[in-house]
């Protein structure tokens, strides 16, 4: 491969936006399209992945009569070949980048399963190569400068949705073995990073997460046992509590179908009323009665794992709230599983 010269350099930023914004494109979408239909109920969910199917084949289906090309379907690995073997015209490139990015937010969206990182690289890649023809059109390019464009494209895209530059490079880097791509990566890199964080603090995975009601509590433990159980409680628990504020069957279908949680405690003007599984909630809606409430369980923030890790194996409780003991606060609350996730982390 010749080496990176200054006619390849000029669209390497512009290469970068557009597989950027790809990526950011295919988040947003997909997390916009799944948020709303997890509120409806008028399709079950588990036919949600059907409908994702057959718009999935609609586009892919629509592309191949047009084109002869299967890129859309499954990874899409001869297609990407091709482009980075430069055997590929640049505006079937174009349409194929558009048709796998509608067809992969779909399938998500929808409730599909499957890695991101092959739709990515080939969203990313052919982004790279149409705009590589088009600067073709109107600068000079060798087929090197195709290829290096193709790879820029690759690792932007995959950059902005994954959050992992370092990742991202040496993915691409691993397929193609070319020293001479490493600038022109890096500057995509840079232009991908701030792309995605201008237009949202979390990644793809992160932002499913929290979307499915799940708190981003992340925990950095000691790097031994004995430190560990010595932390105080008030370091490992979550600060986020979901409570329930009434037990009228609105608020009890609202907080099961938004939160995965096993138990929420019921919260009344900052005071604890009592503890509530998802288990009982769920019976009590099948039924039209009030759930069975629990004692509350409680635990001092100043107190250490240890002693609130005995607390659980002595008692029934499956959840404890973490209280300030002079003023009596709310300041959070933990699990046992909260508990176990925390401690196996610094066994690992």
């Amino acid at each position: 491969t010749e080496s990176l010269g200054r006619s390849s350099q000029d669209p390497v930023p512009v290469v970068a936006l557009v597989a950027s914004f790809a990526g950011v494109a295919f988040q947003r979408s997909t997390l916009s399209i799944r948020g709303r239909l997890k509120k409806q109920s008028r399709i079950p969910v588990w036919l949600l992945p059907l409908f994702g199917g057959l718009v999935t084949w609609g586009i892919g289906s629509s592309v191949f009569v047009l084109t002869g090309k299967i890129g859309v379907f499954g990874l899409g690995y001869q297609d990407l070949s091709n482009a980075l073997n430069n055997n590929f015209e640049w505006k079937i490139a174009g349409l194929l980048m558009l048709a796998k990015l509608a067809a992969t937010i779909a399938g998500y969206s929808f409730g599909g399963c499957g890695g991101i990182f092959a739709p990515s690289l080939f969203i990313g890649g052919l982004s790279g190569f149409f705009i590589a023809g088009v600067a073709g059109l109107i600068m000079p390019l060798t087929p090197s400068d195709h290829i290096i464009l193709t790879a820029v494209g690759m690792s932007a895209c995959m950059g902005a949705i994954v959050r992992a530059p370092l990742t991202s490079i040496l993915i691409v880097f691993e397929m193609t073995h070319q020293f001479t791509m490493i600038p022109g990566l890096m500057i995509g890199m840079i232009i991908s990073q701030f792309v995605a964080s201008r237009w949202g603090e979390l990644n793809f995975y992160d932002a499913l997460l929290v979307q499915d009601g799940h708190e981003l509590h992340k925990v950095r433990p000691p790097i031994d046992l004995q430190s560990w159980q010595n932390l105080p409680i008030s370091a490992i628990a979550n600060p986020q509590i979901v409570s329930i504020k009434n037990l009228t069957e609105v608020e009890l279908r609202e907080i099961v179908a938004t939160y995965p949680y096993r138990a929420f405690p019921i919260i009344v003007d900052g005071s604890a009323q009592g503890i509530v599984t998802r288990a009982q909630i769920e019976d009590a809606l099948q039924k039209q009665k009030l759930p069975e409430v629990h004692e509350v369980g409680f635990c001092y923030s100043e107190q250490t794992v240890k002693e609130v890790g005995n607390t659980f194996v002595e008692s029934t409780v499956p959840v404890l709230l973490v209280l300030d003991r002079n003023t009596k606060e709310i300041q959070g609350i933990i699990t046992l599983h909260d508990l176990i996730r925390a401690q196996a982390a610094i066994q690992n």
